[in-house]
């Protein structure tokens, strides 16, 4: 029987950019079922957002991520122009993505380095739709499903999930109703997937 692993994470985390590799590394050596679920910051479950951090803690950020794009050698601007920014439309294009069966989370991780790496607005609609484009999807397909009733509800009910699972900041994996905060923790999970 294939594992299931619950994959919340923003589309705006540079945590979850920078996690990627391995966990994409972790999908194809356990065989993994991911389920995919687009979330934001739980602030009802204790999640801060950066720019509510008082400023040494915003300072100390850059200076984790900076030392983790080094160790991961991932390309990655640590004050990108279009950041902070509202992650919700691309998360909607990722729940379009993986209600179609597409590679919901290759595409993710396109969006996250359009963010981080090429400094470009997500926000735009044509600029996810390139992205989306570039994977060799139908991006202004997947950029009209956004507005779709049924992919907004998704996404809302994919951040209440995220709360009732006590998921508060991201990215969080999920195995066996055990949590896994942080791009850092992924050699927990794959300990933990390797044990059964």
């Amino acid at each position: 029987m294939r594992k299931t692993v619950y994959y919340y994470h923003a589309l705006s985390s540079p945590w979850a950019y920078l996690g990627w590799p391995q966990f994409k590394a972790l999908i194809e050596k356990h065989d993994l079922d991911v389920v995919v679920r687009p979330t934001r910051i739980v602030t009802e479950n204790g999640g801060v957002p950066l720019r509510s951090r008082p400023q040494p803690r915003q300072d100390y950020h850059a200076v984790e991520l900076d030392r983790w794009r080094k160790r991961l050698n991932m390309p990655l601007v640590l004050k990108p122009k279009y950041y902070p920014t509202n992650n919700e439309f691309s998360a909607r294009m990722v729940i379009a993505a993986d209600r179609l069966g597409l590679p919901s989370l290759e595409l993710s991780h396109a969006l996250l380095h359009a963010l981080w790496s090429e400094e470009l607005d997500v926000t735009q609609p044509d600029v996810r739709i390139d992205v989306a484009n570039r994977l060799g999807l139908d991006g202004a397909k997947l950029q009209a499903m956004e507005n779709q009733p049924e992919i907004m509800q998704a996404w809302l009910d994919s951040h209440e999930e995220a709360g009732k699972r006590g998921v508060f900041g991201t990215p969080t994996w999920i195995y066996k109703d055990v949590l896994y905060w942080g791009q850092d923790r992924l050699d927990f999970l794959d300990e933990a997937l390797s044990q059964d």
